[in-house]
């Protein structure tokens, strides 16, 4: 496509066309005043300065590399002069700069994104923990976008070291069971025995001997009481058997702060419930008829209540009331929600659910055949591939479904492991991880006759609606025969049949690549064809299924398992729901809900959103005792009964008292500045001490003060009676690998290698990747010059011959 540097010369154009046509009408010889025409634009466009822009590739036999050598306190687990030694070997062969990072912090992202300058190729020699600076995802998408590959060298790991630390709220109620967390974990994977100790404002509270052979193991807490108000400190300190490099984060402090058991307004509540006895043994309950008194409760709970009892002003003082930043929990069962004439009703309006039934959006079961022979990565559609993969994993319409992945090249690989629910947050996550690490196999064959002999035998003793999705360049020539045989097969067993076809780099290909055999696969099978472009999507539209049928009244109406659906919800991230319940509300979550609990079947019992600055959750089933019969007694026993208080602490928000001054800190890491909040309730002169100093507040919003503060050394601070723990540098806190950072590496181009591996591999891989497709600029200005020069000549020549011939008629009349 014609380019022009000058483009705005063009609009000469203009003017001398006018020009040209009025010439035309003033003048008899017109063929001279056209021609004179066209050679002005010619001219004009070439002074506009026309090109083009002509591809070549480019490589680059001694690529520029920056190695970056993360030489950080954590690195003292590893081989010392790793960094150097490739240096050494890498620099012989081609230019390379060796960068160092010292200190008690490690800050990747930074590093990646300073050397990134697209001409240049960087190498990482680091256990990949970084803790400070910009996210390294963030970096490495930076260096992709700059042209910039980047390396990961793993240094060996010569050494063991152990870090503990104590995860749990910091904010607790008094007298309140809470649970807590001490993480232990090592950079080895090795077995190893440590004891640990547990104090509780200096009081020893637990103690045990442990064997751990995992990296990281969690070792719960539970019934850990505060029985005074104000601050505490949990203090762990563990003594390994082994190796251990690092005392320092051997030794953990977590600061408490115990408040008083937060007010609820509950309404309607039957207290001889389960859901009435948790709730009487957790919190300071006012059992009402209505909406009383309700100005200092933080939450109101609503259990089974008939929409008519509450009137329009009462749902606008449930609006106001949610907009101060409060909290309100309806709880169901055969008065409420569908059975309480909820739908259309003012009550429904601040709901996360609509009191209509659930559309069944389950018994799918979908499997994903991915091509990742090497075609896919030499005609470049392998991205397309995954991403088109990702796509319908993220597909909302799909939480309720299973679903696995499957790659073929000269083999069918299982990739997931079978089907698995795409309704827990773990399994997408694995889900997404292997599929963006696969890559390219070996062997140049693309059998996805393979592939789909691992997807049948997934999907024979499976019900409901079966798909099968393949994602391919469309090179199946050779194991076409095969393919459509075991596809006549799938197909007759009731399964649909879907392929993503994407064009490949090679067009020309067309019995391979092209339409040909991809298309005629579904024709002959019955199955559904898209062909896409590279970088496009292929839109794959998950229907509604039929909805299941259940009358679900209150008499026996079956059991149905709970499962987790979002697992990391403030809600639902430390308890592991394990039960079953006999009856619910028929509810279909709104736009903006998020369903934490579901049946099995996909029916939501626990559905929570914000309505302005507040907190709503639907509990769409009965409180453990409800009428003729008890739907949800499971769910308060046991485990189970966490989900009630984790419903009420979520509703509730800040549990603090809205009094006074009221001061928010988190804890911290040595060297590690941390921003703190005074709220002044009422008036007075704001004023923070920090250990008898007094800190620099700033004025951020009404009544609402900031400031940093960088407290030392390691143990409890003091901020005018609010604790804040200072532990152990960041540094100190991840040891080991971090097995992460290879996925991210490959995920945006990069490779990992061993100390010997790149030594031997990487400068050869990075020749490979420094070929770039070079786009240079071809002046095409003499071309339309020659154009105008011939279009001059032309007329002139016509116009002379013409003259000639004229002249010699003349003469040959003269003579006669």
């Amino acid at each position: 496509m014609v380019q022009f540097e000058n483009p705005a010369v063009l609009w000469l154009i203009i003017p001398a066309v006018i020009a040209g046509l009025y010439m035309l009408k003033k003048v008899k010889r017109k063929e001279l005043i056209i021609s004179r025409i066209i050679v002005v634009v010619l001219l004009i466009t070439a002074f506009a300065s026309p090109f083009i822009l002509v591809p070549r590739v480019t490589i680059d036999d001694s690529p520029d590399l920056v190695i970056i050598s993360d030489e950080t306190e954590s690195m003292a687990l590893f081989a010392n002069g790793t960094a150097s030694e490739l240096y050494e070997a890498l620099t012989a062969k081609t230019p390379a700069t060796l960068v160092k990072l010292t200190g008690d912090s490690t800050s990747l992202g930074d590093s990646i994104v300073q050397y990134s300058t697209g001409d240049n190729q960087i190498v990482l020699v680091t256990d990949g923990n970084s803790n400070t600076g910009q996210d390294v995802e963030d970096a490495l998408q930076f260096a992709q976008e700059t042209g910039t590959s980047v390396y990961l060298v793993q240094p060996e790991l010569e050494n063991n070291d152990l870090t503990v630390q104590i995860e749990g709220d910091k904010t607790v109620i008094q007298n309140n069971e809470n649970q807590f967390n001490i993480v232990v974990s090592q950079a080895m994977e090795q077995q190893i025995t440590y004891s640990y100790e547990l104090y509780n404002d200096d009081t020893l509270i637990r103690s045990a001997t442990v064997t751990q052979t995992e990296r990281e193991k969690t070792i719960p807490i539970t019934q850990v009481t505060f029985s005074k108000l104000g601050a505490h400190t949990l203090k762990v300190v563990i003594v390994p058997e082994g190796s251990d490099v690092d005392e320092i984060n051997n030794v953990f402090y977590k600061s408490v702060y115990a408040v008083p058991k937060p007010k609820i307004s509950a309404i309607n509540l039957d207290t001889t419930s389960p859901l009435g006895g948790i709730l009487l043994n957790l919190y300071d309950v006012s059992t009402v008829r209505g909406l009383e008194n309700i100005d200092n409760k933080k939450v109101i709970l609503i259990d089974n209540t008939a929409a008519r009892t509450f009137t329009d002003d009462d749902v606008q003082q449930m609006k106001e009331y949610l907009n101060e930043g409060r909290g309100i929990i309806v709880v169901g069962g055969d008065g409420s929600y569908n059975f309480g004439n909820y739908l259309n009703s003012s009550i429904e309006e601040i709901l996360p659910v609509l009191s209509k039934p659930t559309d069944w959006s389950g018994g799918r079961n979908i499997v994903l055949v991915l091509d990742i022979s090497p075609s896919s990565r030499d005609h470049q559609t392998l991205d397309d591939i995954l991403a088109n993969a990702l796509a319908i994993l993220d597909d909302k319409n799909l939480r309720d479904s299973n679903l696995g992945v499957i790659a073929f090249g000269s083999e069918g690989t299982d990739v997931s492991g079978g089907l698995l629910f795409l309704g827990t947050a773990s399994n997408m996550e694995f889900l997404d991880s292997e599929i963006r690490t696969l890559t390219p196999g070996s062997a140049s064959d693309t059998s996805l006759d393979k592939g789909l002999a691992i997807a049948q035998e997934w999907l024979q003793n499976e019900a409901g609606e079966l798909q099968i999705i393949i994602i391919s360049d469309g090179g199946i020539k050779y194991s076409y025969d095969d393919s459509l045989a075991i596809a006549e097969n799938i197909v007759g067993e009731g399964v649909n049949l879907y392929y993503v076809h994407i064009s490949s780099s090679a067009p020309s290909q067309v019995d391979d690549y092209g339409n040909l055999y991809a298309e005629k696969l579904m024709n002959e099978v019955g199955g559904t064809y898209f062909h896409i472009e590279q970088e496009e999507r292929a839109n794959i539209k998950f229907d509604k299924l039929p909805q299941e049928t259940n009358d679900n009244e209150t008499d026996d109406s079956g059991t149905y398992p709970l499962i987790e659906l979002n697992t990391k919800h403030f809600i639902t991230k430390d308890i592991d729901i394990n039960g079953t319940i006999t009856g619910y509300n028929d509810v279909t979550p709104k736009a903006g809900a998020d369903r934490l609990i579901i049946t099995s079947t996909g029916k939501p019992v626990l559905t929570t959103w914000r309505y302005g600055l507040g907190r709503v959750a639907a509990l769409t089933t009965d409180n453990g005792k409800g009428g003729e019969n008890m739907w949800a007694t499971q769910l308060y026993s046991g485990n189970n009964s966490k989900l009630i208080s984790s419903t009420v602490n979520w509703a509730i928000g800040n549990p603090r008292e809205e009094t006074g001054a009221v001061v928010d800190a988190p804890d911290t890491w040595y060297g590690t500045p941390v921003t703190i909040e005074l709220t002044m309730y009422d008036e007075g002169i704001p004023t923070l001490k920090l250990d008898n100093a007094e800190v620099d507040l700033s004025l951020t919003g009404t009544n609402v003060y900031e400031a940093d503060i960088n407290p030392s050394p390691i143990g409890i601070h003091d901020l005018s009676g609010y604790p804040v723990a200072v532990n152990y540098a960041l540094e100190y806190r991840d040891v080991g690998i971090n097995e992460d950072l290879p996925v991210l590496i490959k995920a945006y181009g990069g490779s990992t290698y061993t100390v010997n591996e790149a030594r031997a591999n990487l400068l050869e891989e990075a020749k490979g990747n420094s070929e770039k497709l070079v786009r240079d600029s071809v002046s095409q200005k003499i071309y339309f010059l020659i154009a105008a020069l011939i279009v001059f000549l032309g007329e002139v020549i016509l116009r002379r011959i013409k003259e000639i011939k004229e002249m010699k008629k003349l003469e040959q009349e003269i003579r006669t």
